[in-house]
């Protein structure tokens, strides 16, 4: 699923101070928000919009597609549970920290009742021009501007970066998806990459990757009979073995998950990695020229 401004969006978590900033970046740029949740001030409202007391009571007053969690990780469950049950489409977990058996139940939750989830540790999504969800800069059109180039990343920082860097190069972004860095994700980077493969405003595709866990092997095994050009920048090529790097998903170990592991299985799918990030706009233009 990619975000489009028909998307209906409720914030949760909405009246504490993130919740708010970015709830009012999110409408000042388009985003379709039509509600929060804050079980202490619900009955009110916040930035003009309706605050509820669960997603649950907010789905029958406001129906939405999609859920944004500003909520701390001890509660993190609790407000993923609700939102799935309250039906939302989209379940966009900005949280990190959250224990492990709770992103379990989580992920339980979303498969009872047809929710997909977007992390844990996501930074959110982006598409250009028309609607965000998350703690990504879509104002900034220095970094996101509207064009053709698929962003899958797991880092919301080295995202930016890549964005960034396409855009000084004059190629503008279809849609930026932060699948997150935590071991157990819901959308995978391989689902990313078969979304935005069938999504026709989409020419060539960027996968941000980096050590620890198998996504960008699993990617590079659908990339393989892409059409569509990739390319692709994997951090920590010089992290010490076993040692996490950033990311709670960003840990080697046993030989797997390195970045040698990584490099040599998105090469042998045909997709073009970069040594740095800066390299990426070069190698994405050689493959649609050569296209």
């Amino acid at each position: 699923m990619i975000l489009r401004k028909h998307h209906r969006i409720l914030v949760q978590g909405i009246t504490g101070r993130q919740g708010t900033f970015w709830t009012q970046e999110m409408i000042a740029y388009g985003a379709a928000v039509v509600g929060g949740v804050n079980p202490k001030k619900a009955g009110g409202e916040h930035l003009g919009l309706p605050v509820y007391a669960t997603a649950v009571e907010a789905s029958r007053a406001a129906p939405f597609d999609v859920s944004l969690m500003f909520i701390p990780p001890t509660a993190a469950k609790a407000a993923a549970i609700d939102a799935c049950e309250a039906g939302t489409k989209l379940l966009i977990c900005l949280t990190e920290h959250i224990p492990a058996h709770d992103v379990m139940e989580m992920h339980a939750a979303a498969r009872a009742n047809g929710t997909r989830i977007v992390g844990p540790n996501t930074a959110g999504l982006v598409t250009p021009g028309e609607t965000f969800a998350g703690i990504m800069p879509a104002f900034n059109d220095r970094v996101f501007r509207p064009g053709d180039i698929g962003v899958i990343s797991r880092s919301g920082s080295l995202g930016t970066l890549v964005c960034l860097n396409l855009a000084q190069q004059g190629l503008g972004q279809s849609a930026f998806y932060g699948v997150g860095g935590d071991p157990m994700i819901g959308t995978t980077t391989r689902e990313a990459l078969e979304f935005l493969d069938a999504d026709s405003r989409t020419r060539g595709v960027v996968i941000c990757g980096e050590i620890g866990g198998a996504a960008e092997e699993e990617a590079a095994d659908y990339a393989l009979a892409m059409t569509k050009p990739v390319a692709a920048f994997v951090a920590g090529r010089a992290s010490p073995p076993g040692k996490k790097m950033g990311h709670a998903g960003a840990i080697v170990s046993g030989g797997k998950g390195d970045y040698e592991s990584k490099r040599r299985a998105l090469e042998a799918a045909g997709v073009a990695v970069a040594d740095l990030p800066s390299q990426i706009p070069a190698l994405l233009m050689g493959q649609l020229n050569a296209a």
